[in-house]
């Protein structure tokens, strides 16, 4: 029997012919990340193992985004404790305020994920990597450790389903709708511990930004990772940008899939998913008369360029609704910049919206941008549950960054292609 592309991944770096679905392997890694969250955790299970150096320090990163700049003391000491260890083990990929972006934005525009890699995160949105080709998955920050000190990591290897894309994206329709209809069709566990697999003709007509998107939210539907194939579209990305040779992996014709999926990508509308499950799937023209308190457009789901100039194109030269609160986070420092040089922050600026460094900020319900008691808010991140942005009554709609602007100016979810 064939292999999936993940499977070649694992196989290849397990030293094996061959790897089937349920095994267990032991597999070289060729990046291992951290962020201020999970990082100290990992550097304490580090120390308490007794181990005294890294097996590469080029190939560890820790990026400090969750709560940086620092909201308060215990943040500070969190990003305290990662900056001396990067220090101690002169680790090459270090990111601290003033440099760091969003971790799952930083890495791919970095150039540090390629095709090929087998990674592993402290954190569950590492799947994002798939978009280049590569199998990422989160890891909890003991496993982390371990990759830290040996450069190896046990892994199951997962079955996968097959998601043939087929048609090309209407106007005012992204990657975000096609990760949000997909949940909503599959449910949150509908993949669970499954390599979601992309394929089809369908594949050409997505950026490399709606690929990031898709693979991102691959989690939310309890998947082990998501994987595109490795197109033209890939390696213009990849030339130039990756620090690494990569290697294009391809599914075997007679790989074996646990159930398969076809999206018809000229069909789908503009997505929104309502509280408290990514899988409460709603078009967004049945999104009616629900007023928002909040817009955030950010995160590592929809904080790339692509996420700005969407929210630049419905914004410019218009006025956010009056009490509406609008805040917006370009992922990296790269794309604050070309925000800036493009003219985007004015225009948000002059729209009434507070532009912010790079932060995970208000995702997590970490700070700028929390929930008051029965507050609404339209967010382009991936996670909608109880209590996840502030109060347990407050209420979080996910959406495309373009259905998120178009809310800006209404006051209520609206639809992006009513304004464009």
């Amino acid at each position: 029997m064939g292999m999936t592309m993940t499977q070649k991944i694992l196989a290849a770096h397990a030293g094996l012919p061959s790897v089937k679905a349920g095994q267990l392997i032991n597999a070289k890694l060729d990046i291992v990340l951290g962020n201020d969250i999970t990082t100290p955790v990992a550097i304490n299970e580090f120390n308490k193992a007794g181990f005294d150096s890294v097996y590469d320090k080029s190939r560890i990163n820790i990026v400090l985004d969750h709560f940086t700049p620092n909201k308060d003391i215990k943040a500070a000491e969190q990003s305290k404790t990662c900056r001396q260890f990067a220090c101690k083990y002169d680790i090459d990929n270090f990111y601290d305020v003033g440099e760091m972006g969003v971790e799952h934005a930083l890495l791919p525009e970095k150039g540090i994920v390629t095709a090929g890699d087998c990674i592993i995160g402290a954190d569950s949105h590492t799947c994002t990597y798939g978009a280049v080709g590569a199998f990422s998955t989160g890891v909890g920050s003991t496993d982390m450790a371990a990759g830290m000190a040996t450069g190896m990591c046990w892994f199951k290897v997962p079955s996968a389903i097959k998601i043939t894309l087929t048609g090309k994206l209407s106007k005012g329709v992204s990657g975000k709708d096609v990760i949000l209809d997909i949940i909503g069709r599959i449910g949150v566990d509908g993949a669970l511990y499954q390599s979601m697999e992309f394929v089809g003709e369908g594949v050409k007509s997505l950026s490399m930004d709606d690929r990031l998107t898709i693979c991102n939210m691959a989690i939310e539907a309890g998947a082990k990772n998501g994987i595109f194939p490795v197109d033209d579209i890939t390696r213009e990305y990849l030339d130039g940008r990756s620090q690494r040779e990569y290697v294009a992996y391809e599914a075997d014709a007679d790989a074996e899939y646990t159930s398969e999926l076809t999206i018809e990508l000229d069909k789908l509308e503009p997505t929104v998913s309502y509280p408290h499950l990514p899988e409460n799937t709603h078009v967004v023209t049945d999104a009616k008369d629900i007023a928002v308190d909040q817009v955030v457009i950010g995160s590592c789901t929809n904080g790339r360029i692509s996420d700005m100039e969407a929210a630049y194109e419905i914004l410019k030269g218009k006025k956010v609704k009056k009490g509406l609160r609008v805040i917006i986070i370009p992922a990296t420092m790269g794309i604050y910049k070309e925000c800036l040089q493009r003219g985007y922050l004015e225009a948000f600026i002059d729209a009434g919206c507070v532009v912010s460094t790079p932060t995970c900020g208000p995702c997590l319900g970490g700070y700028m941008g929390i929930l008051a008691e029965g507050e609404k808010c339209v967010s382009t991140t991936n996670r909608n549950f109880v209590g996840r942005m502030g109060h347990v009554t407050s209420e979080i709609y996910l959406a495309s960054p373009a259905v998120a602007a178009a809310s800006a100016l209404t006051g209520y979810i609206s639809d992006p292609r009513e304004v464009l």
